[in-house]
């Protein structure tokens, strides 16, 4: 069964359970634990789709277990990546789309401000605000105590930025860095996803080994193309401040003193320090991933 094949309740039937009229799409590969705990916290959508990459882990009956709507996606290595592909071809029953990945938990003041917000017709789109877990506890400094993304939007006004994979698919199949252009108006929600996205030093070593690879990658472009309008004032920042900081000699060990002295990362105690040497490893990493090619 294809996905425009699969039955659609009837309005009436969609009325009648009283959920948000919210379509979430969470991209996944062999997340069926995480799954457990993200899909749960999704009961208040009214439909959700899991965007599976072929797991081969129990992904598939777990987010069927919960009600979820699960599609497999084939990388073709180039363009698009999942998200985009979701969003070009997901015949959605609801205006509004929700990205949340399998390691996050939407908690139950931020679905209700969703449900409210987006009855109000005050914007097009929301950034989301995510609080981390590192290691089982909550990650407070670092640089990581803020870190808004576009998440929520109407989906026919948003779209990821278009970076094309020069890795041949290395890198995964998912926009990890890339950011939403929105034409439209964007605001930010007051309640915050919770992010589970590093329980072990293993999977963190394992995400951003690819990420590395992209951001090698990606080198050129972020040093000298022009920076997208529509990704939004802050994330332009962000982008303008990457093209300065690309150009610092010893970026490691400015990425560790800024993210553990004048990000306060110490504060966090242990896991902060593991924490902050991590970032600059992937530094480290990323430019030695440039090196490489």
């Amino acid at each position: 069964m294809t996905i425009l094949d699969q039955p659609r309740p009837s309005r009436r039937e969609t009325q009648a359970t009283a959920k948000a009229p919210v379509s979430v799409i969470v991209p996944v590969k062999n997340e069926a634990e995480n799954l457990r705990r993200c899909l749960p916290a999704l009961a208040w959508a009214d439909e959700v789709y899991v965007v599976d990459s072929r797991s081969t882990d129990e992904t598939a009956a777990v987010a069927a277990e919960h009600g979820a709507t699960v599609v497999q996606f084939a990388f073709n290595g180039v363009y698009p990546k999942k998200k985009n592909w979701a969003l070009e071809n997901f015949p959605f029953r609801n205006e509004w789309v929700l990205i949340v990945d399998a390691d996050e938990v939407v908690v139950p003041e931020l679905a209700e401000e969703i449900t409210r917000r987006i009855a109000s017709g005050e914007a097009e789109g929301y950034y989301l605000n995510s609080n981390y877990f590192f290691l089982g506890r909550p990650i407070r400094h670092c640089g990581y105590s803020e870190c808004w993304n576009l998440r929520l939007f109407q989906h026919r006004l948003g779209r990821y930025e278009k970076m094309i994979d020069q890795t041949g698919g290395r890198a995964g199949d998912n926009e990890a860095h890339e950011h939403v252009e929105l034409q439209g108006r964007a605001l930010r929600l007051e309640h915050a996803l919770e992010h589970y996205a590093y329980p072990t030093i293993a999977v963190w070593v394992e995400k951003h080994n690819r990420y590395a690879v992209w951001e090698a990658a990606m080198y050129d472009q972020f040093l000298h193309e022009p920076i997208p309008t529509t990704i939004g004032p802050g994330k332009r920042f962000k982008r303008w401040l990457k093209k300065v900081y690309l150009r610092l000699p010893c970026r490691p060990a400015v990425r560790f003193l800024y993210s553990y002295v004048f990000r306060l990362g110490f504060l966090d105690g242990k896991p902060g320090l593991v924490f902050c040497t991590l970032l600059s490893f992937y530094d480290f990493l990323a430019w030695a991933n440039l090196y490489e090619q």
